[in-house]
């Protein structure tokens, strides 16, 4: 089993940044790939950015492209996303999410956090 805990949401202004963190436990993250799903009240969960094992594979949707960062530190047992240049419409839960594989972007995770909400304020 993973346990996965996010940490670092909260209000920020719109244009601001701001970093999230995924702490892991009970498994290395070094074999695992992770993700950051986000999801809006009375909406479906949407992909925002995928990284691989090493971190020498990342991809993004194209609503964050550009803005977002997604990074993994596996000494740290840690996954992050840098959110630059904030929108409105970036307000969300942000969940966290494992899968067994070496490389995996999509919304079928095998492990995922609680979530984090993030708002941003015009």
């Amino acid at each position: 089993q993973v346990q996965l805990v996010e940490s670092g949401g909260g209000l920020v202004q719109a244009g601001g940044s701001l970093r999230l963190s995924c702490a892991a436990s009970g498994r290395t993250l070094s074999s695992l790939a992770m993700g950051w799903i986000r999801q809006a009240p009375g909406k479906e969960r949407e992909f925002v950015a995928a990284i691989s094992w090493t971190g020498s594979s990342t991809d993004y949707a194209d609503s964050v492209k550009g803005r977002f960062t997604i990074s993994r530190d596996n000494s740290k047992n840690t996954v992050y996303l840098r959110m630059n240049s904030r929108k409105d419409e970036d307000t969300d839960v942000y969940y966290c999410a494992a899968r067994q594989a070496y490389w995996y972007k999509g919304l079928e995770y095998d492990y995922w956090g609680q979530g984090t909400q993030v708002t941003v304020s015009s």
